[in-house]
């Protein structure tokens, strides 16, 4: 079957003001996320792609924008289903804010649990995402073969609970799983299972170096996000 790589979008102006963005219009890529994004083609250069899917949120079309440039014959295909998590009234508020709502217990450590308040609950997210790559895979290995290999634009609550359906992780402990801006993890399908053969690549270790203050990082969002360390 089909392999997957799995992007998520380069790092965002929530990410960089510390708001939980969910899926407020106008979010778009700061600085260094678009600077991500344009060494995207360069880190993908060997890999021929059969095809891209995105998120329809700003930040993930934008993060695909230059290898879709590098690439004109590249098809673009825009799949709700991996939209992301809608968190409800949560969506715009602050991460420190957050932290405070006993829900966010629960978000951390009993995630299938979780349900936002106006929004949908994790388990859902994760049900209609993994259903988008199994579709996803049986089109792509009908139209180009099961060695073809896509990618797919995301965000990092969705990406974090497909790693965790890929290895048999209970959703509880998709937590655990960290995925940085703009970096790629790679998932190998076959008959009887799928394989990780990537988590969170970004080619450096310079998002291991200690933060200067909390919340300016890129990895703040709820999965990405709520459960960012």
């Amino acid at each position: 079957m089909a392999t997957l790589i799995l992007v998520r979008h380069g790092r965002s102006t929530a990410n960089t003001s510390g708001l939980l963005a969910g899926r407020t219009p106008g979010v778009a890529l700061d600085e260094r996320g678009a600077a991500q994004a344009a060494a995207l083609p360069a880190r993908l250069a060997g890999v021929p792609l059969a095809a891209a899917v995105s998120s329809p949120l700003q930040r993930c079309r934008e993060t695909l924008r230059p290898l879709l440039d590098a690439r004109p014959d590249l098809p673009l295909h825009v799949e709700e289903r991996i939209n992301e998590c809608d968190y409800g009234d949560w969506s715009g508020r602050k991460l420190a804010e957050l932290n405070d709502e006993p829900l966010m217990e629960v978000v951390q450590a009993h995630a299938s649990a979780a349900a936002f308040p106006g929004g949908e609950s994790m388990r859902a997210m994760q049900t209609r995402a993994v259903e988008a790559v199994r579709d996803w895979n049986a089109r792509i290995d009908a139209e180009h073969g099961e060695d073809a290999v896509y990618a797919m634009c995301s965000h990092g609550d969705i990406i974090k609970s497909l790693v965790a359906d890929a290895l048999g992780l209970h959703l509880d402990l998709f937590q655990r799983i960290h995925v940085d801006p703009c970096s790629l993890t790679v998932i190998r399908y076959t008959r009887l299972r799928p394989f990780l053969v990537r988590l969170g690549d970004t080619g450096d270790l310079a998002a291991l170096a200690p933060r200067e203050t909390p919340g300016t990082s890129g990895t703040a969002e709820v999965g990405g996000g709520a459960g960012a360390p």
